[in-house]
């Protein structure tokens, strides 16, 4: 028996919610998906997440919200955090922030699935050693579940790269993001993990990782501060469809998938 998982790259801002509502729910079906995860640390212009959002996203059909380096952008998520187990901060923080960076959730069918949200460390934030740390939650969840899933949530690609070749055959799917775009080097590891350096970006086609371009372009060009918007006009969703056996938890095949609005779309929601 197989399961599908869906893993939908960085939600930027209201171009990217809107791209998750118009196109999720029929990819859910086309694809026949058991159980979707996506990272949601922009989603709320940019910089983090609130509450009424994630909620929001839960209503299209995502069934686990991880985070990233944006987690604290909107305090009043802090709340969320403590009390929604399917909505996660990496877990690499020190003891005594609130929430959790681990879960386990039931698919569609039934089937427990365990998630581990990660941030890396390298050009990032000096958080706990994201190997140790996901290891430790691995052992936790396997008495739990036999699908478990990471995000890693990284700049560097060594540093993904490296932390799925550490947890391969040890869990079903090691899937980055953060770089918001998506790589061409999915896989199935030598001992059955499913691994793809990062995912993508579901947000405004037409800027720079989903802000306005020439917003960015300023900051490069006068190397001073400027304030980041979200772009506008049509928005792609990125993602990863993973295929896995319910009983040993173990990756048959992963596939990338894009789905773009058109400016037609935009005219007529």
């Amino acid at each position: 028996m197989h399961l599908k998982v869906l893993f939908v790259g960085d939600v930027v801002g209201r171009p990217g919610r809107r791209a998750v509502k118009r196109f999720l729910p029929g990819l859910i079906d086309e694809c026949e998906i058991d159980f979707v995860v996506a990272n949601a640390e922009n989603a709320a212009g940019g910089f983090g997440l609130t509450p009424d959002m994630s909620d929001e996203l839960m209503d299209y059909g995502i069934d686990c919200i991880t985070m990233g380096n944006h987690v604290w952008g909107k305090k009043e998520l802090i709340a969320t955090l403590e009390t929604n187990p399917a909505v996660l901060r990496p877990i690499n923080y020190p003891d005594g922030v609130p929430g959790r960076g681990e879960t386990v959730l039931p698919s569609k069918s039934g089937t427990p699935v365990g998630v581990i949200s990660v941030c890396g460390t390298t050009f990032m934030d000096r958080l706990c050693c994201p190997f140790k740390t996901a290891s430790a939650a691995v052992d936790r969840l396997r008495k739990q579940a036999v699908i478990i899933l990471v995000d890693m949530h990284a700049e560097a690609t060594s540093e993904k790269v490296a932390l799925g070749k550490y947890l391969d055959g040890k869990v079903s799917a090691v899937i980055g993001t953060h770089t918001h775009v998506q790589t061409a080097d999915e896989q199935i590891l030598s001992a059955g993990t499913a691994y793809l350096t990062d995912c993508g970006m579901t947000g405004p086609v037409d800027s720079v990782l989903g802000m306005k371009s020439s917003l960015v372009m300023k900051r490069f060009l006068t190397r001073m501060p400027a304030k980041f918007e979200v772009a506008s006009g049509p928005a792609a969703l990125s993602a990863v469809v993973i295929d896995i056996d319910s009983a040993m938890g173990k990756a048959s095949s992963i596939e990338r998938i894009t789905r773009r609005e058109t400016e037609e779309q935009l005219i007529s929601p």
